[in-house]
């Protein structure tokens, strides 16, 4: 056994070890009752991201420090807090211990919130030939690769090159393609044609590919067909009910036959969740989710808790669980903070219940959907709500600033200013753990 000994004594607390500072995991972190314990988060990034959006980073609408914070600056005025990025590799239940690339940590709690990971549903080479959309270094990746294909545009060779760096395809019909097919719609509009004046965008393509017969199928129909008439109206290509048969580049295969042939594929299209080794096999469900009661305590352990998008809680109300979105992650947080803070006994826990309040998504300038109860509006007004939501959800007084007049400045111009294709420099320095 290889502790780690550079974590402080426990001074006679219960040590709760959070692996994951996403939604779910900083949520809980917070509201955990630090008097009673000592609280250890792992993460393999030593910052939090918010998630929403990735996409406006990846269309340059933002800065990527704007929409991350530092874990060790959230907790900084926090005696009984100790963070350590690292990757968890993992746990041995009878020996209560979580094992990492840089140590074992003994735990009396451990709380697991790993969250997702992008699906390529077991196609390797899409995952090598496409851009997902899962970090802030995707996001910078993906933002590269748009700014790059009209650098490519300038010089290509013929109309069938031109083609190929002028065409986009986004796999996957829910709210994060949605967003940024519309991102990339209003560049294409107002944006673009201002830097690359010798570039004809009428000829630029953005296909929408969703194997769900409607998009943002998790919405309401309302929702679907408003989002739908937006894409349209934006002259963006939907392939609904279609899915991608295989990308050999440069050319994407439908199931229906039909081919596309772009070097930009933006893979978005499905989650899985990120699982810890050491657990057996009935923690987990049959799609990968960690299988949890209602007290978000994993299937056959007393000490070892699920919460977020690693976590699925099948009941009568939900038989298929709980849709893995961030208000469930942040609501199984709160809820698990409540019982470990104020009951000793686990039969007096509160078991978890979801108030779903509704459900948002921007399709580009004054376009959006709303669900919200038995509201369903769309339209500038949702748009101006979605914006408002967003910034309140952002962490970090100067990152809401920021965001806030970014957002502003593009209304206003019509203009983003962040166009600027960075390529970091390749270092082993990286890849030495």
């Amino acid at each position: 056994m290889n502790l780690i000994t550079r974590i402080p004594d426990t001074n006679g607390k219960e040590r709760v070890v959070i692996i994951g500072g996403g939604f779910a995991g900083l949520e809980l972190a917070k509201k955990i009752d630090q008097k009673k314990y000592q609280i250890v988060l792992i993460d393999k990034n030593n910052y939090y991201q918010f998630q929403p959006l990735f996409y406006q980073v990846a269309s340059s609408g933002l800065e990527p420090s704007s929409i991350t914070y530092p874990h060790r600056k959230s907790f900084q005025r926090s005696k009984n807090f100790h963070f350590r990025m690292c990757k968890a590799q993992e746990v041995l239940p009878k020996e209560n211990i979580l094992r990492t690339n840089i140590g074992d940590i003994p735990y009396d709690k451990l709380i697991i919130s790993t969250g997702c990971d992008t699906n390529y549903f077991g196609n390797d080479k899409l995952r090598e030939d496409t851009f997902p959309l899962k970090s802030v270094s995707e996001s910078l990746l993906l933002r590269n690769r748009i700014l790059l294909s009209f650098e490519e545009a300038l010089s290509a060779k013929n109309e069938d090159e031109l083609k190929e760096t002028l065409t986009f395809v986004i796999v996957g019909g829910g709210a994060t393609g949605v967003e940024l097919a519309g991102a990339l719609a209003d560049m294409r509009s107002s944006i673009l044609p201002k830097d690359y004046p010798e570039i004809d965008f009428d000829k630029m393509e953005i296909h929408l590919i969703d194997a769900s017969p409607r998009i943002l199928s998790s919405m309401s129909e309302k929702a679907s067909t408003s989002a739908t008439n937006a894409l349209i109206k934006r002259n963006i290509i939907l392939h609904q009910n279609i899915s991608v048969k295989s990308y050999n580049r440069p050319e994407v295969e439908l199931s229906n036959e039909e081919k596309i042939i772009t070097r930009n594929v933006f893979w978005v299209a499905g989650v899985k969740p990120n699982s810890l080794n050491g657990l057996a096999e009935t923690a987990y469900h049959s799609r990968g989710r960690i299988l949890v009661n209602k007290l978000n305590q994993v299937n056959g352990y007393n000490d070892i808790f699920a919460i977020g998008d690693t976590a699925i809680l099948i009941t009568e109300e939900n038989p298929k669980g709980h849709p893995q979105v961030a208000q469930v992650a942040i609501q199984m947080a709160k809820n698990l903070a409540r019982n470990l803070n104020n009951f000793s006994d686990e039969k007096e826990y509160v078991p978890f219940v979801y108030h779903d309040r509704g459900s948002l998504a921007t399709i580009g300038r004054n376009a959006a959907v709303a669900d919200l109860g038995r509201f369903r509006f769309g339209g500038r007004f949702a748009w101006w709500l979605w914006l408002w939501v967003h910034i309140l959800s952002i962490i970090g007084m100067r990152n809401r600033i920021a965001v806030f007049i970014d957002w502003v400045w593009n209304y206003l111009n019509y203009d983003v200013s962040l166009r600027l294709l960075i390529k970091p420099k390749a270092n082993k320095m990286y890849e030495e753990q």
